[in-house]
């Protein structure tokens, strides 16, 4: 690997040692296909990871890498090669079955929760695949994500903003019941419809729409949703998701999954996801969390 002073949003040794297996046999199995097998690779895995992690870390346009990293050209086709063929979606799945291992819990769910979020999407997004949220007053695009109770990504799907909540969550229902068979229970809020429930009954699952209290005015954690709510805090954590820079929404979904990948690797390996407000930390050349 290329000597290079760390940026915080490296993979530490703890970190690659839980993603490295997948990225080699990602690897491995390319080169098998191709016929220049006999040839080394010309860029480390783990310099490609770091690069596409401080893209999604910082927010920074792939141009602007920092020139110590590969050639923003081969991080950006690494990224774009691995999303394609479900590299980050493999990733956070093996990575949350860790970390529920680790808590504790079964490696597979019973339970999930499900919600969405609009967000405003940059020049780079084309007009058709954007909508207006008519009710948060938003153009964008919708992140609609499942999480485990633990806040653990299951299923994201990225639409345009306009796309009702139980129209997406009946492709995410769907997508659960194919991909998580062990899930019997489904809590949503009341901005999903009757019929995504009785949808949800004929798969098998349990779906029950959480209201608030009437009266009940600003932000209010309400009874097993609150997990999903701590969940997209949890991802704003990368400046990349700030709003929706990808074009395709298939790479929205991809940063997303890469944004959890960050968060259960380093659940696991014990180091801290570190607030880019804090004053103690800021200046500091390397930062473990």
């Amino acid at each position: 690997m290329h000597a290079r002073r760390p940026y915080p949003s490296d993979l530490s040794d703890a970190r690659w040692e839980l993603i490295e297996p997948v990225l080699s046999a990602w690897r491995f199995e390319r080169r098998g296909r191709a016929l220049d097998f006999g040839r080394p690779p010309e860029h480390d895995l783990r310099e490609i990871m770091d690069a596409i992690l401080y893209v999604d870390r910082t927010g920074v346009q792939w141009r602007y890498l920092p020139h110590d990293f590969p050639p923003w050209e081969t991080v950006y086709g690494y990224f774009a090669k691995w999303t394609k063929e479900g590299v980050f979606t493999q990733l956070s799945g093996l990575l949350r079955e860790l970390v529920r291992q680790k808590e504790g819990r079964s490696a597979k769910p019973s339970a999930c929760v499900i919600d969405a979020q609009s967000v405003k999407t940059s020049t780079s997004v084309p007009a058709a695949g954007q909508g207006i949220d008519a009710a948060k007053k938003i153009v964008g695009r919708k992140r609609s994500i499942v999480t485990d109770t633990l806040g653990l990504m299951l299923v994201v799907l990225v639409t345009a903003a306009s796309v009702q909540d139980s129209v997406a969550g009946t492709d995410l229902i769907d997508h659960v019941a194919a991909a998580h068979p062990s899930i019997r229970k489904a809590w949503v809020d009341g901005g999903y419809r009757q019929h995504l429930v009785e949808h949800a009954a004929r798969l098998g699952i349990d779906m029950e729409i959480v209201q608030r209290t009437p009266g009940t005015k600003g932000f209010a954690p309400l009874p097993k949703r609150w997990t999903v709510e701590r969940t997209y805090g949890w991802l704003m954590f990368h400046r990349r998701l700030a709003r929706d820079y990808e074009t395709l929404p298939a790479r929205s979904e991809a940063v997303i999954h890469l944004a959890m990948t960050d968060l259960m690797a380093r659940r696991l390996a014990g180091e801290t996801t570190i607030s880019w407000r804090d004053p103690e930390t800021r200046d500091q050349t390397h930062i473990p969390g």
